[in-house]
């Protein structure tokens, strides 16, 4: 729960401190825990998702009120979009030692990793959705988002 606690004070933070602020109807933070199974957002909402493993964020991502299958289900399979979690641990030598292959990636993330969505009401709009995912990069610098070689 303070992980869930210090980004919502994130998002309340940093809107209010740029003069927008967000009002806390318009998103709910959901953790989806460990084990964790993915949901689909509802009708009229968007949403931001984060994967954790072992203390340390590995993807945060966004997708609007028409990307579904980029908030449910494509970061489990390695071959579903460009850039995935799935296709990230396979690439990843230091992921190696667990026995981690395309055929079970997807379990693993759902076996492994804590999943939290931030559910945004798509009447805030894409620029919030945007934000919110940017505050968290920021504060969190997830393992997975960026080429290594501009960081």
């Amino acid at each position: 729960m303070e992980l869930i606690n210090e980004i919502d004070s994130l998002i309340q933070d940093v809107s209010k401190t740029i003069g927008k602020p967000i009002v806390v109807e318009g998103y709910e933070i959901i953790d989806r825990g460990l084990p964790h199974k993915p949901k689909s957002f509802p009708i009229g909402m968007m949403g931001v998702y984060a994967f954790w493993y072992n203390d340390r964020f590995l993807k945060i991502g966004k997708a609007g009120s028409k990307s579904g299958p980029r908030f449910l289900s494509q970061h489990y399979n390695p071959k579903s979009a460009q850039s995935t979690l799935a296709a990230s641990i396979l690439r990843d030598p230091d992921m190696l030692q667990f026995g981690i292959t395309e055929e079970n990636v997807g379990v693993w993330i759902k076996e492994n990793c804590r999943r939290i969505d931030i559910l945004v009401n798509v009447e805030l709009g894409i620029f919030t959705l945007g934000l919110i995912e940017a505050v968290l990069h920021y504060k969190y610098e997830p393992k997975y988002e960026g080429f290594a070689t501009q960081r």
